[in-house]
This record gives structure tokens, C-alpha cells and sequence, in this order.
């Protein structure tokens, strides 16, 4: 029904009378056709191929994929913690600045935890090889920009090896790295000093991501505290050093986790996201820069001295 301040006048003649109402049906259309428009789901998986190509457009050519992992989480937490807290982070970023965010996965590296049940271990060759595939094959369907939301600690040093090779050779596409989990400072006070896998703050984002699936009365049947079966001066490395310390992959005390610390950290995450999300598509700049790097590599004694 038309608003008042749109019925016809009676000094109308009737051609503009039928005028006016062609033209305010025709109006009336397509706002119903608007708030009937579905919302384009954030999900890769769940877009149909011409909502895809629409979802692109609409993110400007930016795509998430964030990366967790399958391991053991204490005896309380799921095996998929790091894969669910990553892509609650990543979705809900993705619906306030949106992106399309890739399906699930885990294939990233978690050698320390070889020995504990339900790992799934990929070889080095095998996690570079893949990610740098479906890097590729995110950018052949238009991605661009792709945001790599790392909930895993152990990829710490795995990703950004991964950004940095990025520059081997040309691509036409530029791959940003988030891998930031909690926040340094703000919000309820910790009641832990060891906070490290399935401890405080890891337990409590599970709290409000998949509380379903968290256990917090089985977070004391374990030890979560530094074994100290190695010493070694400090600088020294050796791959062993986590296994050493905490041997039943469990690094912290989630028995006091709580829900509010676990919303103050989730919206913390969330909210970086998205900020990230924004930065990235107003970036003009990255991938001028590589193409001008890539150039220039393939002919070094040019370069200025």
C-alpha cells in the first residue's frame, strides 16, 4: 500500500494518474524485491556459483582463510579448538566487513603432538605444497586479497615462512597474515600465570564459541604446568623443547576459565579481524610493490646501487 504522502491527488488528470501509479508500483516492486533479496552467506561452501561471483564482487576480491589444526586440547577441550575459534573469529569478522571465508582446515604443523590421539600430521613438503595451492586456487577464482587467520600456535613460524616465500615468484595476488590470537592487555583479570594450549583464555573462548563441546571438569585430571625435563641456555633451540615441558600436550589450567573472559577475547579477535579486513581492501599498495619486486629480481645488476 502506498504511504500517504504518495496517493493520488484528485487534480490529477488520468493519464498522470495512471503515470504516477505505474511508476510507484514499479518503486513498490523493487523494494520488495530488495528485502527479499537473500543475504550472501560469508560460508565458500555454502554460495551457489552465481551468488560466488556476486560474493566476490561484493567483498572486493578479499577471502579469509583461516587455518587451525587437530590435536589433543588437555583433557577438556575438543581436538579442533584452534580450527573452531579461527573460523568463529573469521565469520563473524567476514559479516561486518564482508568476505568469503574458506572451508576448514587443518592442514598446518603439529609434529610436537605426534603422540597424542586424534593429531593429523602432514610432512613440511606436503602442509607448503598444499597452502600454496589453495592460495592459488582461491586467487583463480578471483580471491586476491587472501587473509590468513591463524588460530594455531604451532604455525607460528610456519605462516609467516609461508607470506615471506609468497615472493619466490610472480603472483597476482597478495597473501596478509593475522595471527594474533588474544590481546595483551584489557578485560577480566586472569586468574593463571601459565596461559598457554587449552589453558585460561583458550578454554574460555570455547566457552563462547562451542560451550557444547567444553569440559571444564576434566581440566584438572591432567597437569598443565612446565615439566622441566630440559635445560638448555638460553638462544639454544632444539624441536624437542615442547614435548620437555609439557609432555601430555597441556599448557595452562583451564579449570579457571570463564565465560566473560572468553567474550572480552572472542569480540577482541573478532573486532581485529574485521579491522584487518577493512585495511586490507582499502590497500592499493601491496601488490604494486610485488609486481615492481618481481621485476626487478629478474634482473638484479639493474638494480640502482
Amino acid at each position: 500500500m502506498l504511504k500517504s504522502a504518495q496517493r493520488v491527488s484528485p487534480y490529477m488528470t488520468r493519464t498522470s494518474k495512471i503515470k504516477f501509479l505505474s511508476a510507484s508500483l514499479i518503486l513498490a516492486a523493487a523494494q520488495l524485491a530488495h528485502a527479499q533479496t537473500p543475504k550472501l552467506s560469508v560460508h565458500w561452501e555454502e554460495l551457489t556459483g552465481p551468488d560466488f561471483v556476486t560474493a566476490i564482487h561484493q567483498s572486493q576480491s578479499t577471502c579469509i582463510l583461516p587455518i587451525g589444526i587437530m590435536e589433543k586440547h588437555g583433557p577438556h577441550l575438543p581436538i579442533g579448538s584452534d580450527l573452531i575459534n579461527a573460523r568463529y573469529a573469521a565469520i563473524h569478522a567476514a559479516q561486518q566487513s564482508y568476505a568469503v571465508v574458506f572451508p576448514e582446515y587443518y592442514f598446518g604443523q603439529i609434529s610436537e603432538a605426534r603422540h597424542e590421539p586424534g593429531t593429523v600430521s602432514y610432512s613440511r613438503d606436503l602442509q607448503l605444497a598444499l597452502l600454496q595451492a589453495t592460495t592459488d586456487e582461491m586467487s583463480r577464482n578471483g580471491c586476491k586479497k587472501i587473509l590468513i587467520v591463524n588460530g594455531h600456535g604451532g604455525n607460528t613460524s610456519l605462516l609467516p615462512y609461508f607470506a615471506q616465500s609468497q615472493l619466490d615468484k610472480p603472483h597476482d595476488y597478495v597473501v596478509y597474515l593475522f595471527s594474533q590470537r588474544t590481546p595483551t592487555s584489557g578485560g577480566p583479570k586472569k586468574k593463571s600465570t601459565n596461559d598457554q594450549h587449552a589453558g585460561e583464555s583458550e578454554t574460555s573462548k570455547l566457552m563462547i564459541t562451542r560451550p557444547d563441546l567444553v569440559h571444564p571438569e576434566r581440566a584438572t585430571q591432567e597437569s598443565g604446568a612446565d615439566q622441566h625435563h630440559l635445560n638448555l641456555p638460553e638462544g639454544v633451540y632444539t624441536g624437542i623443547w615442547w614435548y620437555a615441558s609439557f609432555p601430555d600436550h597441556y599448557a595452562g589450567d583451564g579449570s579457571v576459565a570463564t565465560h566473560e573472559l572468553g567474550e572480552y577475547q572472542m569480540k577482541w579477535w573478532v573486532d581485529s579481524v574485521t579491522k584487518s579486513l577493512i585495511a586490507i581492501k582499502a590497500d592499493d599498495v601491496s601488490l604494486k610493490l610485488q609486481n615492481e619486486f618481481y621485476e626487478k629480481s629478474r634482473h638484479p645488476l639493474d638494480t640502482k646501487q
